[in-house]
């Protein structure tokens, strides 16, 4: 068996989607006394070890070199491989050439959501056409992958992401991570996500906007940014421009233990997104008891329960968005019952060992087909 990432030692969904997958395609390879090599573009050329959930695996890192990484693939394919999965539609061109390389092989190509979203162009959407399954995080993505990449419906399965076990550890009753410095006193707003220029469809400006109209009931709210980016510069504008720059604060470089104390000090989770396939960060905010406040688009109506577990707002609309964060400001009793919930179904649907199991029973139907 085969695995091939983009990263897996770095931040970021992509990268905690892709160690999911890894320690499981190692544990079903292990279980059946199959070879497991997995491969990682853009991590450091030398052999990694990880370990998730007691599930050990071990990757090639070819620091950025795609030349190495496609030569590297194309040699283990030639090894009578059984299956490749490949966990971004932009490893897709490297599967087709395998393909090529060892007929036989069988093709799984990962999808996450923004990434389906419009039409790829040639290679990519070849290699998605051609797999033999195509995974989605949400019937949302799923969609995307049908309409938008033309695949056919019978070879697209809804494959739900799961709450990382590292951090479910971090959050578990009783421990009190450190709160990261600058993260202020008060009534706090917490988002998390890169702050890019390619990215603004997260609506983190419209977090900011809706401020105003928040604060004239609710001056002792602070709203936090955690993540980094390059467009950190034009959101402080915006902040100074809607005069709230006073209580918006950016908290960048933060470890994976300094952003579960994040997660359990807020009051509340908002990310108003339109293209979020899954939205990770939303189960994270979910596993720590928090309302969430999510966009009515994507993937995010599949994990937020609009009414029960959170509310689900419009893209860009910063009067809904005030409107929900009133809500559930001035209701404590509300946003705690709504966090209750939301625990509850982190940790019914949405853990790791459910996604394993789904995981490994798609393995099991490739290898045995």
């Amino acid at each position: 068996l085969i695995g091939l990432f983009p990263e897996l030692d770095a931040p970021g969904g992509v990268q905690r989607a892709g160690r999911h997958l890894a320690a499981v395609l190692t544990e079903f390879a292990s279980s059946r006394g199959m070879e497991c090599r997995l491969l990682s573009l853009n991590d450091s050329p030398e052999l990694h070890r990880m370990t998730l959930a007691g599930r050990e695996f071990v990757f090639t890192g070819c620091e950025r070199a795609k030349g190495r990484f496609a030569v590297t693939a194309l040699r283990a394919a030639r090894r009578k491989a059984k299956l490749v999965l490949a966990a971004h539609p932009n490893l897709g061109p490297v599967v087709l050439a395998m393909q090529i390389a060892a007929p036989r092989m069988k093709s799984i190509i990962c999808t996450h959501g923004i990434d389906v979203c419009e039409p790829l162009g040639g290679l990519r959407r070849r290699a998605l056409r051609y797999a033999n399954l195509v995974l989605a995080p949400s019937k949302d993505t799923a969609e995307h992958v049908a309409s938008d990449q033309g695949v056919r419906r019978e070879r697209i399965r809804v494959l739900p992401w799961a709450l990382d076990p590292q951090f479910e550890a971090l959050v578990s009753p009783g421990l009190h991570p450190a709160l990261p410095e600058g993260f202020p006193p008060g009534r706090v707003i917490l988002t998390v996500g890169r702050w890019l220029a390619t990215e603004r469809y997260k609506g983190m400006d419209t977090l900011i906007t809706a401020l105003p109209r928040l604060l004239t009931q609710r001056p002792e709210v602070q709203l936090v940014l955690a993540g980094a980016g390059d467009d950190r510069a034009w959101l402080e504008d915006l902040a100074e421009q809607n005069g709230v720059n006073r209580h918006v604060h950016f908290l960048a470089g933060l470890s994976y233990s300094e952003l579960a104390a994040c997660y359990a000090a807020c009051e509340i989770f908002a990310l108003p997104s339109q293209g979020e396939g899954f939205g990770l960060v939303y189960l994270e905010a979910m596993a720590c008891g928090k309302p969430v406040i999510g966009g009515l688009h994507g993937g995010a109506p599949e994990v937020i329960q609009d009414g029960v577990t959170g509310y689900l707002v419009t893209h860009g609309d910063a009067i809904q968005l005030a409107t929900s964060l009133e809500a559930l400001l001035a209701d404590p009793a509300l946003a705690k019952e709504m966090g209750a919930r939301g625990r509850q179904r982190a940790e019914n649907e949405f853990r790791f060992n459910v996604f394993a199991k789904s995981f490994k029973k798609i393995l099991r139907e490739q290898c045995e087909s």
